[in-house]
């Protein structure tokens, strides 16, 4: 049985940063992606960043530049780095990781950025 265990969400200032922190325990042999959604109150989630085999990277063109995604495959954990964090970026960020082709996911965190 995989979980995944997020942590690093909290209240920050407008141009402030946090680093979201998500790790994966269980039986793993082979961790092909993780990456972030989000989900904001009365909207759809949408795929902020995500890494695959090894270090190929995407975001969304409403984080590129501020956030960087990063992973440490030796202890199964991915890491989202925000800075420069907005208002609009206040949401729900869910973690996944795709193990064996399984889609695994994180509890949640709350991101809120505000004066």
């Amino acid at each position: 049985q995989v979980q995944l265990v997020e942590s690093g969400g909290g209240l920050v200032q407008p141009g402030g940063s946090l680093r979201l922190s998500c790790a994966a325990s269980g039986t793993i042999f082979r961790i092909d992606a993780m990456g972030w959604y989000r989900q904001a109150p009365g909207k759809e989630r949408e795929l902020v960043a995500r890494i695959i085999s090894g270090s190929t990277t995407s975001y969304s063109d409403s984080v590129k530049g501020r956030f960087t995604i990063s992973r440490d495959n030796a202890k199964n954990t991915a890491y989202l780095q925000m800075d420069s964090l907005k208002p609009e970026d206040t949401a729900v960020y869910y973690c996944y990781q795709m193990i064996w082709g399984v889609k695994y996911w994180g509890q949640g965190t709350q991101v809120t950025v505000s004066p």
